[in-house]
């Protein structure tokens, strides 16, 4: 399962996912590598884990318990 860190990455995610729809991923990733190519590593952590949670919720396939 991935680490998801807060509510503020889940709101980005869905955002990027409102926003940008099947290309919300490839946001993400810009928004890492511009952060990156600023020096700013938080920022690009950050991104780098939207897209990770974006793979997460766009996934079909159920992972972990169901309650």
């Amino acid at each position: 399962m991935p680490y998801i860190h807060g509510r503020a990455a889940l709101a980005d995610a869905a955002l990027l996912l409102e926003t940008y729809g099947d290309d919300a991923g490839f946001e993400a990733a810009a928004r890492a590598e511009h952060s990156r190519d600023q020096g700013n590593v938080l920022r690009f952590c950050h991104w780098r884990q939207i897209e990770r949670v974006i793979v997460t919720l766009s996934d079909q396939e159920v992972r972990g318990t169901v309650h």
